[in-house]
């Protein structure tokens, strides 16, 4: 029986499905990631925000050594040439290069964590948060080197979930990321009073609790991204293969997107050094609104992307253009008509939403919050566009784009904070301008290699969405503002009525609206609405 489910849960999924199931999967573990938040916030936002502004840094020169040597590169690089072996049959030379990436990623991360403990003190003092005073220093220091060990999991994980990802397998690498939160949920709840072996205490708890949490996610990320290469028929080798080919066309391919990661992670190395001279908590209030705003972007952008990625790379080894034309069109379209409304509704709701996090709601937070909405677009779009690179194989033009981006971002920010003095809102406003420049340049360039990407058909197609989203705007603001946030509205089940409400009539509307205004893209919705009401009413 385990067996049998395995095998399911391993098939191959089709570009639709697979898109669904990742939106899915990432809605529950961006509302798991939520939940985190809210614990975190709830325990010590108001009594100690040193201590999240601490947990908060110590996260990031270990996430950034795993995405400039690991995360992009591997989704972007590795997959396109491991499937152009599978296609071709060459399964010897697949496994080949799998083994290799995955030996010498493993080498390189352990390498990398080796050294974050060793330098974790300089890199805290001098470069991330020379704002911190000494305790709050001290406490960051501690946690990044417990932390430190994530690059090496993640790295193991990453390259066995991208061959999943490779085939069209995406039960296991959608449920990583859940499972991951979960571990962090269980050191807050469980680390952060202590451990205790035999009625003795070997762990005293508090924030560095949380880091242990952070270890125990990783390592049952690492599990389940394991389990989901049963039945794929991987045949590891305990080796490099440096005359593979494949391993020499991605590791040509690799500093390219590896240096376009880590120029992408600079902007939020500069984030958090100016947030920590804007007083305590300006780090924690920055990243919370940043990770409400990357929850639709991932629910969108990144899940609809990722699902398309493999048959787009499959198009392009085949040599089919017309085709991959035409489906970069249909996903795009996709994600502006999905993308429009949200932005719109997290603008105006951003004081519910916030206050599902933070008990009370947080000014500061929503408004950074509103400002970001304003990219959700951009951002989701961004996706799409970039992996329209890679799936050619071309890693060199994102990585001029995202230096000449990330340079206009920092000169946004240090202007918008050090000099126009508008604190965190200046990190936002920055964050929506580099956004909208970076996608816009992305597709100019996409536009002249493909003609007629944007044809009159899909220029029209945009201005109706934009249209039905500007009525929906008129329609959330209404009932935004009928069913007011107030302070009575501080509980969980106290804010669901209300905010269910709002989206649920914005939602219908747009589609409503979309439907007037003849876009496509409504139908398969409308449908899959009316089958499962006639559905019930057959049943009943």
């Amino acid at each position: 029986m385990v067996k049998n489910l395995l095998t399911r849960a391993n098939g191959r999924l089709s570009v639709g499905l697979a898109a669904s199931f990742l939106a899915g999967s990432t809605l529950i573990a961006g509302l798991l990631g939520l939940y985190r938040e809210k614990l975190l916030l709830t325990y010590y936002y108001g009594t100690y925000p040193q201590a999240i502004d601490a947990y908060k840094v110590a996260f990031t020169i270990p996430d950034f050594m795993f995405f400039i040597l690991v995360s992009g590169a591997l989704s972007v690089t590795f997959i396109p040439v491991f499937n152009e072996r599978l296609i071709h049959g060459n399964k010897k030379s697949a496994w080949e290069l799998s083994s290799s990436l995955l030996n010498l990623l493993a080498i390189a991360t352990f390498i990398a964590s080796i050294l974050i403990i060793i330098f974790a003190e300089p890199l805290v003092q001098y470069v991330l948060a020379p704002g911190f005073d000494e305790s709050t220093r001290g406490l960051a220091v501690s946690m990044m080197r417990v932390i430190a060990v994530n690059p090496f999991l993640f790295s193991i994980a990453s390259v066995l979930s991208s061959m999943q990802q490779a085939v069209g397998r995406f039960f296991f690498y959608a449920l990583a990321p859940a499972i991951y939160n979960l571990g962090i949920i269980f050191g807050i709840l469980f680390f952060t009073n202590g451990i205790s072996v035999f009625g003795h205490q070997v762990f005293e708890g508090g924030i560095m609790g949380v880091a242990l949490g952070v270890v125990l996610g990783s390592i049952l990320q690492l599990l389940v991204s394991s389990i989901g290469m049963i039945g794929m028929g991987f045949q590891y080798n305990f080796r490099i293969f440096w005359r593979n080919l494949g391993l020499r066309q991605v590791l040509r391919l690799l500093p390219p997107r590896s240096f376009d990661q880590g120029i992408d992670y600079f902007n939020n190395l500069v984030e958090i050094n100016l947030a920590s001279r804007l007083g305590h908590g300006a780090i924690t209030a920055y990243q919370v609104a940043t990770t409400l705003y990357l929850m639709p972007i991932n629910l969108i952008g990144v899940a609809i992307s990722t699902a398309a990625f493999p048959k787009m790379t499959q198009r392009i080894a085949a040599h089919q253009t017309d085709l991959f034309k035409k489906e970069l069109q249909s996903v795009l379209r996709v994600i502006i008509w999905l993308s429009l409304p949200i932005a719109a509704i997290v603008f105006l709701c951003r004081a519910f939403i916030v206050a599902f996090v933070r008990v009370g709601g947080d000014p500061k937070i929503a408004d950074v919050l509103g400002i970001l909405a304003l990219a959700i677009l951009f951002r989701s779009v961004y996706h799409l566009a970039s992996r329209s690179f890679y799936a050619q194989q071309d890693t060199r033009t994102p990585l001029y784009i995202s230096i000449g981006s990330i340079s206009l971002n920092v000169i946004l920010c240090i202007v918008f904070v050090l000099n126009a003095g508008l604190d965190i809102y200046g990190l936002a406003a920055a964050a929506a301008i580099t956004a909208f420049v970076e996608v816009l340049t992305l597709f100019v360039i996409m536009s002249h290699r493909i003609p007629r990407l944007f044809s009159a058909n899909f220029i029209e197609a945009v201005l109706r969405m934009v249209s039905a989203t500007g009525l929906t705007f008129v329609v959330t603001y209404i009932m935004a503002r009928i069913f007011n946030l107030t302070t009575v509205d501080v509980g969980f089940l106290a804010l669901l009525p209300s905010f269910t409400i709002i989206v649920s009539v914005s939602l219908g509307s747009y589609l409503v609206f979309s439907k007037l205004f003849k876009i496509p893209e409504v139908d398969p919705v409308l449908s899959k609405i009316k089958s499962l009401v006639f559905y019930k009413r057959k049943i009943s």
